[in-house]
């Protein structure tokens, strides 16, 4: 899963009761770390496998919390703009002293800038005139504008000498925050170990190569062997049906796929015998089909009643899951009258909304009624909790 930044919110813990949590989160070993994309893919995205400690216990749906590292280099680049050497003290969120260095590897969030940091620095130095424009709801989208594509070194080096102390930083910057992936596996075949699916982000803005705090560390810095603070994180709204004679429709592009390869192993270890139909799209399917041997012998094995994939690269006109959704409408209908449930998983700003829509003109077609019918009937979907989505 794309990385997701998690809000402070009170009893953010691990799943099921278990002892760890992001404040004491359990020191796991990367045991598999692989590359699932092929050579010449635009997209770089990893298979990797966390060990448990006993006790720890998850179920499908759920996700992997990860407490990250800011890399050295973007650390060194920080205290280099500030003009510090990194041994200075500080009290970090708990009032504990640590060094300026620490405090900016793996409590402080140097990443991607945010508006609020902005506004707190230019509290620092009310008379910079360039940063007074970048702050009040009058200038929201002028502030919108320059954090687009920024970190906070960039910040620090269009408006040097605003931070006087170290301790400042605590006060405008946000928390290095544990980053939630969905969990890829089911403990039902990997008892001692969590499994997920992780695009790394990569590019460059401003002049500078960039990463995904997160994602860039699983890509660079999380060989096997490598230790890693995790903790489980459940997710109660996104759930296979209690009835296991259920049919499911999954459709999970991308790095979405990852809790439906969680479902389909759990169904496959636990014999439910409700159908399985999932749609699945990336780019090209010679480079980005991510598990294509285990979901085709799924296929096989009649553990996946019916599989849909879309590459959208790989003809003139581009094809999405939601197409082959629009392609398959009759029977995604006869479908849903037959009690399925149907999940989504992965970007929500187009591709939710996209498949929604296809969903809805399924049902309107399927049952010769209008969107407005259609509405009301994946209203009543939501209501028996048939319609879960879990979207970043």
């Amino acid at each position: 899963m794309i990385e997701v930044e998690l809000q402070e919110a009170k009893g953010l813990a691990g799943g099921h009761g278990s002892k760890y949590t992001r404040n004491h989160p359990f020191l796991s070993t990367v045991r598999v770390n692989e590359l699932l994309t092929g050579e010449g893919s635009e997209k770089e995205t990893r298979h990797i496998e966390l060990t448990l400690d006993e006790g720890m216990t998850y179920t499908p749906g759920d996700s992997v919390g990860i407490l990250p590292e800011n890399r050295a280099e973007a650390v060194a680049d920080v205290l280099a703009a500030l003009k510090f050497k990194g041994d200075e003290r500080v009290l970090d969120h708990y009032k504990v002293e640590i060094s300026l260095e620490e405090a900016l590897r793996n409590r402080l969030g140097i990443g991607k800038l945010a508006r609020g940091s902005v506004k707190l620095y230019a509290k620092l130095a009310p008379q910079v005139e360039g940063l007074k424009v970048l702050v009040g709801p009058e200038n929201k989208a002028r502030a919108e504008e320059y954090c687009w594509g920024r970190e906070f070194v960039d910040l620090l080096t269009d408006f040097p000498g605003v931070v006087t102390e170290p301790q400042q930083l605590f006060h405008v910057l946000q928390r290095l925050v544990p980053r939630l992936y969905s969990i890829a596996s089911s403990q039902k075949m990997h008892r001692d170990n969590a499994q997920t699916t992780v695009r790394v982000i990569r590019y460059e803005s401003h002049g500078r190569s960039r990463q995904g705090v997160a994602s860039g560390q699983l890509g660079d810095r999380a060989q096997v062997g490598t230790n890693l603070p995790i903790f489980l994180h459940d997710n109660a709204n996104f759930r296979l049906p209690e009835d296991t004679s259920a049919p499911v429709i999954m459709i999970g592009p991308g790095t979405g796929i990852a809790p439906f390869r969680a479902f389909l192993e759990e169904r496959q270890a636990t014999g439910q015998k409700g159908n399985n139909w999932l749609f699945f799209g990336e780019q090209r399917e010679k480079l980005d089909y991510l598990y294509r041997e285990q979901f085709q012998a799924m296929r096989k094995d009649g553990v996946l009643t019916r599989l849909d994939t879309a590459f959208s690269r790989d003809q003139a006109k581009k094809v999405y899951v939601q197409d082959r959704m629009q392609e398959r409408a009759k029977e995604l209908y006869e479908w849903l009258e037959r009690g399925a449930y149907f999940y989504v998983c992965g970007d929500a700003t187009r591709m939710a909304k996209d498949v929604e829509m296809a969903l809805l003109d399924a049902i309107a077609k399927g049952s010769n009624g209008t969107l407005e019918h259609a509405a009301e009937y994946l209203a009543g979907m939501k209501k028996q909790k048939r319609y879960q989505r879990d979207v970043y």
